[in-house]
């Protein structure tokens, strides 16, 4: 397998995205890279496939701007790149929960390491002895693909959907502590940081999502595979393509 397939993210405000979409533009296309890179006031999401020396040009060229010199893209590999094309696109969130006042720039929720949390699954409690709940902050066609065993989701369509759907079970969390967490650890980034708003009190988020997960500890815990919003649908615990494609 030849083709380098990264996914990053970074909440941090942006206030020149029209000169930033024509420089990564620009840059991506002469790299021969395929893929789309979000851009919204809040942030920076990266979904981008191509050789390894382009790869790691355009992670050069992103580190170079200090706004994103922390940037820990995730990899995975595969035989061509899953995307058609190279996008990089303006919006107004990168990914939409209609929270504006939730914004993770400006305080993360605490989070959860995978080996961590992996001991956590183990022995069935965090380390203060409290019940470990999986929340699973993503769709109903992801979590169709696979999830954490016992995962609560709450069978969303959208993202926006997740405020109110949580508000109605918020008690269910009373003693208890609750990880989130979604493919590449965006989304339950901002999930967690709703949580402790709404009063909440043990709340983690999945550092680097399930694909970060699966990086470091494998499919412990975690039934099927993770699905992906490129071609190649969903990756299996050993972040290659999975057998069953998954369609929405």
């Amino acid at each position: 397998m030849s083709v380098v397939n990264i996914s990053c993210y970074k909440f941090v405000t942006l206030t020149d995205r029209e000169a930033l979409k024509a420089d990564l533009t620009a840059r991506c296309q002469a790299l021969g890279l395929m893929g789309t890179i979000l851009l919204a006031p809040e942030g920076i999401n990266v979904f981008l496939a191509g050789s390894r020396d382009a790869i790691d040009a355009i992670v050069a060229t992103l580190r170079a701007d200090p706004r994103f010199s922390d940037l820990q893209p995730k990899e995975s590999l595969s035989v061509a790149p899953p995307f058609r094309k190279m996008r990089v696109r303006l919006k107004q969130e990168i990914i939409t929960m209609k929270h504006p006042l939730i914004r993770p720039e400006e305080a993360r929720a605490p989070s959860v390491a995978a080996a961590t949390l992996k001991q956590w699954l183990d022995r069935g409690c965090d380390d203060a002895g409290r019940p470990v709940v999986m929340l699973d902050t993503r769709n109903d066609y992801e979590v169709a693909a696979g999830s954490f065993d016992g995962a609560v989701d709450y069978d969303i369509g959208i993202f926006s959907e997740f405020p109110p759907r949580l508000a109605e079970h918020r008690v269910d969390y009373a003693g208890k502590t609750v990880v989130s967490f979604c493919t590449g650890g965006i989304r339950c980034e901002k999930a967690a940081i709703h949580m402790k708003a709404i009063g909440i009190e043990h709340v983690y988020q999945l550092e680097g999502g399930i694909l970060k997960y699966f990086e470091e500890v494998g499919g412990a815990h975690y039934r099927g595979d993770c699905f992906v919003f490129d071609e190649r649908e969903a990756l299996s615990a050993d972040l290659q393509p999975a057998e069953g494609r998954v369609h929405r």
